[in-house]
């Protein structure tokens, strides 16, 4: 009897170890962090893939990922050209609200001093908060003095171009254009970095895409074991155009069509690594561009499609752009969608997957994309700002975009308003060719609401494109 009476005063506490127990066994069975990479190509168009009907630029292991995942018909970059796009991707914020945009530079160069500021929190930082490791590979484009590389933005390691390909012109380099023609490394004084330390200079471009994709090859290797961040943006198709021995006349659409065919190869080989190491089941890849076509390099720029002009402008052209989503097991394939998104929402989207908190000290414009990946639900976002530089030029919502400024992306002509704004209908009217402002004053009148419930409560951060190297505070 009194054994009998033992064991029913020690069954709680048998029932608490085996709850602790089966709660220990479900946290070691829980799946980890996934792995978040994304894939950034410089200046190409919307139209540049074969899966967004390009005739003649071949890019098999892009439409392939595009049949094993999630393709976006209206998916947007922040900004229309490369700093302020960047900043945006990085941090999920309008480049209005750090600084990194302005009226006079639009972008960062190598005389300049400022770069992304120090209080923002990038999605490496976050991530790394959360027990990531992180990784950037490719063009940076956001401050190359030594306080404002990616090492000092939350990323391990960094390899790469600190701004743009076409930036320090050599005098060897011929006028003009002539220079992008025949293009030559001597011609671009572009250093090429490991952290912070000159590897070479001037950077061999003709290898760039093939060293950076065995960089990216060799850090999944080294970590797949943990939860990694992977950021590749790529150097390319942004002019002057290289492509290895191996592309390089390969393409029907010549030296463009080149450069992109080697970075689809690039692309095909990161998916197939993840595959190779067993982490594909767990990892989110993101393809997409930090702006549209680069129109006025002729053949040696992209194409928008359908859209109406390119990067530079606030157009459907410069700024919509193509964009795949890729998880095996979890992104179902061969979905295509129309609902919005933006590289606004990478920071979200990808925080909320790695349990990592979203900051709360500050206004984060990306929403979280989860329910559109999985197909649980639609994308929580409804709106789009256009901005160009500090400006803002449009608005989409919905189906309509509202129009109060156009420019041209590269041109003499001056901003144009417009009182009432232009409307267009992007379901029936991609190109925006039609005006449809006086069908639909009800559509402009809620759209005039949000604008001004956006800047109501928007401060502008001082500009970091505009203070020169040298030059007084």
């Amino acid at each position: 009897m009194m054994s009998i009476l033992k064991s029913w005063r020690l069954l709680p506490t048998l029932l608490g170890m085996a709850q602790l127990m089966t709660i220990a066994a479900m946290a070691d069975a829980a799946e980890p962090p996934p792995n978040i990479v994304i894939l950034f190509a410089d200046d190409l168009g919307y139209g540049d893939l074969g899966c967004y009907g390009h005739p003649s630029i071949r890019t098999p292991n892009l439409d392939r990922m595009a049949a094993e995942g999630l393709r976006f018909t209206d998916f947007y970059a922040a900004e229309s050209v490369c700093t302020p796009s960047r900043a945006a991707l990085l941090t999920g914020r309008l480049p209005v609200r750090s600084g990194m945009c302005s009226d006079r530079r639009r972008v960062l160069f190598p005389d300049s001093a400022g770069g992304l500021p120090a209080n923002e929190i990038t999605m490496a930082e976050a991530l790394k908060s959360a027990g990531y490791v992180t990784a950037c590979i490719g063009k940076w484009h956001l401050g190359h003095l030594p306080g404002h590389l990616p090492t000092r933005h939350g990323f391990d390691e960094y390899f790469g171009l600190p701004y743009s390909n076409d930036m320090d012109r050599t005098t060897a380099a011929p006028q003009g254009r002539a220079a992008f023609l025949n293009p030559r490394d001597a011609y671009w004084n572009v250093p090429l970095l490991r952290n912070d330390q000159i590897l070479e200079r001037p950077a061999r471009q003709e290898h760039l895409t093939r060293r950076y994709t065995e960089e990216a090859l060799e850090f999944i290797r080294r970590h797949k074991s943990r939860p990694f961040f992977l950021y590749f943006p790529h150097t390319f198709p942004h002019v002057p155009l290289f492509a290895s021995d191996r592309f390089k006349g390969r393409s029907a659409r010549g030296l463009y069509g080149d450069a992109v065919e080697e970075l689809d190869w690039s692309v095909g080989q990161v998916l197939a690594a993840l595959r190779r190491e067993g982490v594909a089941e767990r990892t989110l890849v993101f393809f997409t561009s930090d702006n549209g076509p680069w129109l006025t390099q002729s053949e040696q720029g992209g194409s928008a499609g359908l859209l109406h002009e390119g990067k530079g402008s606030t157009w459907e052209g410069g700024m919509r752009e193509p964009a795949i989503a890729w998880w095996p097991g979890r992104i179902g394939p061969g979905r295509v969608t129309s609902e919005l998104g933006s590289t606004l929402d990478l920071f979200a989207t990808s925080l909320k997957l790695a349990g990592a908190a979203v900051p709360e000290d500050r206004v984060i414009d990306g929403v979280d994309l989860s329910p559109l990946l999985f197909g649980t639900g639609p994308s929580p976002r409804d709106t789009m700002f256009f901005y160009r530089g500090t400006r803002l030029y449009a608005v989409r919502h919905g189906s309509f975009k509202a129009h109060w400024i156009t420019q041209s992306a590269y041109g003499p002509d001056a901003p144009q308003e417009h009182n009432p704004p232009l409307l267009y209908h992007l379901g029936h009217d991609p190109s925006e060719r039609f005006n449809v402002a006086d069908r639909h004053p009800e559509i402009l009148d809620s759209i005039v609401a949000i604008v001004r419930r956006h800047q109501a409560g928007l401060i502008s951060a001082p500009t970091q494109l505009e203070s020169l190297i040298g030059s007084s505070p």
